[in-house]
């Protein structure tokens, strides 16, 4: 379906304080198989430090980023603020995702994925000069909504099945890069413990965890490979969380 080079995005566990060290490193271990890095923005309600200034950190050490960017966490004024820092930094690529419902119950702003998006390329465009920037969106295995086929990217949420990926992307029609969500679980207790809407976690996992403390690695590699063999995405979303040594030496086996 698509004649772009493979592409592999790993996912930063960002900075829940104020030393970069270990994202630093998570950056140097994974550099070798990766094509781009994305940093979250205050996943799953924790504040971490700003996305852009991690994006901002991986381009200062040669890698390309792309800076996820909730829509729970900001108003429009917000919003704008976020990306007037970032063309100042130099990052130029963006995930807009909508974020987890936060603990306290209440969101703080009216701000959707489609909002952003429009109002990315509005006041990117509005400036002078303006700003080239490049504003994503994220999927499930769903019917994609027209107004997600005007973003210049898209992710596809994890997911371990090759078949359903495949099912999905046959009856999409987009010509924008499409990367295919992979996520390593760790251990048997995070197979038990992740309840992801619309993501099955296989049954057999938690039982093959328990015997090798690699499978996760396993399979997830074996899932980039059938991904990347079958053409019909333009790369992966890989989520390696802190098994990202093991994941790369493995992947630099088979790239």
């Amino acid at each position: 379906m698509t004649a772009r080079p493979f592409e592999i995005v790993c996912e930063i566990e960002p900075a829940t304080t104020p030393d970069l060290k270990r994202v630093r490193h998570q950056i140097g271990v994974l550099s070798p198989i990766a094509s781009m890095f994305l940093i979250p923005d205050n996943h799953i309600g924790r504040a971490t430090v700003s996305s852009v200034a991690v994006a901002h950190e991986v381009e200062a050490m040669g890698g390309r980023s792309i800076a996820c960017l909730n829509a729970r966490d900001r108003n429009l004024l917000g919003f704008r603020r976020d990306l007037l820092t970032a063309a100042a930094y130099g990052v130029d690529q963006f995930l807009f995702v909508y974020g987890d419902e936060p603990l306290a119950g209440t969101r703080t702003s009216e701000l959707t994925v489609r909002t952003m998006l429009e109002e990315g390329r509005s006041y990117a465009g509005g400036l002078t000069p303006p700003l080239p920037m490049r504003f994503g969106a994220a999927t499930g295995l769903r019917p994609l909504p027209s107004w997600k086929k005007a973003a210049d990217f898209l992710f596809v949420q994890i997911g371990f099945s090759l078949d359903a990926l495949l099912e999905w992307r046959a009856g999409v029609e987009i010509d924008v890069p499409v990367y295919a969500g992979v996520m390593v679980v760790a251990s048997a207790a995070r197979a038990r413990s992740m309840h992801i809407p619309g993501v099955e976690v296989p049954p057999d996992l938690v039982a093959r965890l328990e015997a090798d403390r690699n499978a996760g690695v396993d399979l997830a590699v074996d899932l980039v490979a059938g991904i990347r063999d079958s053409g019909a995405f333009d790369g992966v979303h890989l989520v390696p969380i802190t098994r990202f040594r093991e994941v790369a030496a493995r992947l630099e086996q088979i790239l």
